[in-house]
């Protein structure tokens, strides 16, 4: 198979990023064997959205199947329902209310995000720095969160696992990123 990029640099920042994300992803899956389907079926939802933009950035990166306009439209799609389940109408409970706060405010900042940038049909005229807001908005919310947990919760078998899930969105949302970095450019 033949692949969208030809740039050595580009191949091994899309692989790397879609090799992490399927680790997280089965490492997810596992912690729901793991721990049962009645403790962690919400992680085993938002995998489904998870395994859906890694087998899409696959398809994109080997060219096959599926076009710019379809990678785009079903991956934001796909991010921005994780971001509504997760973060906004089912958000985990923080013990520090004021980083709970900073969490839902950043997810309703990303969800408008990615529903103001994706949603228009002239997505290749947008600035790289308006592709990146999307990947360090999400990586400040996994941050926070990722703070919450280490500082503030209380640690059990289970804060492994949830410190993986927690970073398996904006290792895809970088992976898209990179992806449409290419595409607003020319054609690598």
């Amino acid at each position: 198979m033949e692949t969208r990029f030809k740039k050595s640099a580009k191949i091994f920042d899309i692989g790397v990023t879609a090799v992490a994300g399927m680790l997280s992803v089965g490492i997810m899956l596992y912690g729901v064997g793991h721990f049962g389907l009645m403790e962690a079926w919400p992680e085993l939802v938002l995998n489904v959205f998870y395994i859906a933009c890694l087998a899409m950035i696959w398809m994109y990166f080997f060219n096959y199947r599926i076009t710019t306009e379809q990678f785009n439209y079903w991956c934001s799609i796909s991010v921005g329902a994780t971001v509504l389940l997760r973060d906004i109408l089912f958000p985990p409970p923080l013990a520090n209310y004021p980083l709970h706060l900073a969490c839902l405010a950043l997810s309703v900042l990303l969800l408008c995000t990615l529903t103001y940038f994706y949603a228009r049909k002239d997505w290749k005229t947008y600035s790289k720095g308006n592709l990146w807001s999307i990947f360090i908005i999400d990586a400040l919310i996994a941050t926070l969160y990722n703070l919450d947990i280490q500082f503030f919760e209380s640690v059990d078998e289970y804060t492994t696992y949830m410190l993986t899930e927690i970073w398996i969105r904006p290792t895809i949302t970088y992976a898209l990123v990179a992806c449409f970095v290419t595409e607003t450019g020319e054609s690598e």
